[in-house]
């Protein structure tokens, strides 16, 4: 029989199935860390995802829900123990990102974003708080754009402010718990989310508004929540700003 060690700390990564979820989850995996790695619809991404993971020699496991569904968050959560023993970090990158005018954008749309980003994040992080073991961090995502104020991502960025509330109060919340909370503001990203939908003309002059004249890569998000999920200890109740000096 094999025997398989239990780890030293734990992750759950929501959208880890995505492109900054899934550089997260393999980012954390490489610092020892054993992840559970959420998704939505896309399982056998995850699959593959998992086993790359093991095949490096880390540990991990998959699981599927909706982040608004309380049943399915606590589900997820209880895998998460049962599989490796407790749960030190969530990172909740899960999120969606339908963009029009406010003018022009349906209520059904408007609500769908609200539920996921801002009821997802809720359901998320009202299960870590009560969960997580003390030195465990929170880390959610939020956006840039709250600052760079682009057309079409009122309905989106609205929902990231909520996100950025919710984190800022969690962290005083836990006073005495040694758990921190921060949230990770993102700038533009070469992900598949960032692309659809998109000319060439309008993704390279997104590029270049930064000093960095570049877009932002999954692994350069991922290097900043590595550092809130480990030895960054005393940045608590923060937004930290990746976006290559945008804003």
């Amino acid at each position: 029989m094999t025997h398989i060690p239990i780890p030293s700390r734990v992750a759950i990564v929501t959208g880890g199935s995505g492109g900054i979820g899934r550089a997260v989850a393999e980012r954390l995996a490489r610092d020892g860390v054993a992840v559970l790695v959420h998704y939505s619809g896309s399982a056998d991404k995850a699959k593959e995802i998992v086993e790359s993971i093991a095949a490096g020699g880390g540990q991990a496991t998959a699981f599927g829900g909706d982040v608004a569904d309380a049943d399915a968050m606590a589900a997820m959560f209880r895998h998460a123990t049962d599989a490796f023993g407790g749960i030190d970090v969530v990172a909740h990158t899960a999120g969606i990102m339908p963009l029009a005018p406010i003018a022009q954008m349906d209520l059904d749309t408007f609500d769908r974003i609200q539920r996921t980003n801002v009821r997802g994040t809720f359901v998320v992080n009202q299960l870590a708080a009560r969960q997580l073991r003390p030195g465990g961090a929170i880390i959610n995502f939020s956006t840039s754009v709250t600052r760079l104020q682009m057309p079409t991502y009122g309905p989106y960025a609205a929902s990231k402010g909520a996100v950025e509330a919710m984190t800022l109060i969690l962290a005083r919340e836990l006073r005495g718990r040694d758990i921190t909370v921060n949230a990770v503001a993102p700038g533009p990203t070469a992900t598949p989310l960032f692309f659809e939908g998109k000319t060439e003309q309008v993704i390279n002059h997104i590029a270049s508004l930064n000093p960095m004249e570049r877009l932002g890569t999954p692994d350069d998000i991922a290097e900043v929540t590595a550092f809130l999920a480990g030895p960054g200890r005393w940045v608590n109740g923060q937004v930290l700003y990746a976006n290559g000096g945008a804003a």
